[in-house]
């Protein structure tokens, strides 16, 4: 037997996908980005409307040379781990700026937001405690939930009823009950109800930890997410994000309150055995979020281009998520159909994502979008008119 046996099902799956659509749709290459919403894909110029760049920050004039500054001065990577020689004091800079932007007293930065939930999760839920996960959660949130060795509870999707429900069960069992939600999920769009489930933490005693990453720089007056939206950040714990969505670049976040988020760093196996970020990202990093600061405007700006994507998809008689957010979830009946419309998107110059089951929350293949700041009128109305176009060449519609 081979040690790539394992791997037969997927190879053949993915011949499968190729094959019906004469593409690997994991394995699109963006050539060269032209600007935040427009990059070169099979020498076309295409429609960027599944990057995450939600404020349009990763072309940022002020972060690029923010980052040139910092290489020139501090060379490209630092070869250790926090807590041996990778800690700068830029990293100490940063630290102090997402602490100071959330308003909490400490923060943990990670090398990615990946890191930053697994790290933290693992650490804080161990064997004896309980983790009460959202069913759909991100996988970061579920690979924690297994290095943690805690004993794990779903709940329904934003459901806080349940989550009391399975909290009132295990009120008197010994162990710490983490709660973890995130803020706009990843998949589908949805907002989670922060002000309920806030509400169930305070009465049950549990732990919260709130997963921003798609939120942050996105809701709320100052952009720090679902539960300054909600009015509720007292209630919540721990706040762990990432800078790979809104600032656009990459790495990840905790914030406290609780001092001792200090003594996890030291507990905390992604944290510690990882590499720090290299200077270039730090400094990027404070100058994107800078920008983010100065810009209030650009989470205006973004919610209205997702209201009109949103309306223009759903008038073509397309099934999206009900909340308007910058993360477009177009729910599909079959893989086929999926694969078709993805492919023909991209031919016509559109570029979005394509997810399947199992990786869908409700098993039905989905085309992931997500909307920028910094895309136009008419781009938004150009994509749409481009999934129209691609409905009307589907066999069904023939």
């Amino acid at each position: 037997m081979s040690i790539f046996d394992k791997f037969r099902g997927v190879e053949q799956r993915l011949a499968e996908l190729q094959a019906e659509g004469g593409r690997n749709p994991f394995a699109v290459v963006i050539e060269k980005p032209l600007s935040s919403t427009v990059g070169l894909i099979e020498g076309r110029e295409t429609l960027l409307f599944g990057t995450n760049n939600y404020l349009g920050l990763s072309q940022s004039p002020h972060a690029i040379e923010a980052a040139v500054e910092a290489v020139k001065a501090r060379g490209v990577g630092t070869t250790g781990s926090r807590i041996a020689n990778g800690t700068q004091s830029l990293h100490e800079q940063l630290e102090q700026h997402i602490a100071g932007f959330f308003q909490q007293k400490h923060c943990m930065v990670f090398s990615t937001g990946y890191q930053a939930n697994l790290g933290m999760i693992s650490t804080l839920a161990g064997k004896g405690d309980y983790l009460l996960l959202d069913a759909d959660s991100h996988a970061s949130i579920y690979d924690a939930s297994r290095l943690g060795h805690a004993q794990v509870i779903r709940f329904r999707h934003n459901d806080p009823d349940d989550l009391h429900k399975r909290l009132n069960r295990i009120k008197d069992e010994p162990g710490a009950k983490l709660v973890v939600v995130e803020g706009i999920y990843s998949m589908t769009g949805n907002v989670v109800p922060m002000a309920e489930m806030a509400a169930v933490k305070r009465e049950t005693g549990a732990t919260l930890l709130v997963d921003e990453a798609h939120s942050f720089g996105v809701l709320g007056p100052n952009g720090r997410g679902v539960a300054e939206a909600a009015g509720v950040e007292s209630d919540v714990d721990f706040i762990v994000g990432t800078f790979s969505k809104s600032l656009g670049t990459v790495g990840g976040y905790c914030v406290s309150q609780h001092p001792e988020l200090e003594l996890v760093r030291l507990h905390c196996r992604p944290y510690m055995f990882t590499a720090s970020l290299p200077p270039e990202v730090i400094a990027a990093t404070m100058a994107a979020l800078d920008d983010m600061k100065a810009q209030p405007e650009l989470r205006t700006r973004l919610m209205d281009n997702a209201a009109r994507f949103h309306a223009g998809l759903n008038k073509l008689g397309l099934t999206t998520g009900k909340t308007v957010s910058p993360v477009v979830g177009v729910v599909l009946d079959t893989i086929p159909e999926a694969i078709m419309l993805w492919n023909t998107l991209l031919s016509l110059g559109l570029y979005v994502n394509l997810s399947l089951p199992p990786a869908t929350p409700d098993h039905h293949p989905l085309l992931r979008c997500s909307v920028m700041a910094t895309h136009t009128s008419d781009q938004i109305d150009r994509a749409v008119e481009i999934f129209r176009e691609a409905l009307s060449r589907l066999p069904a519609a023939a």
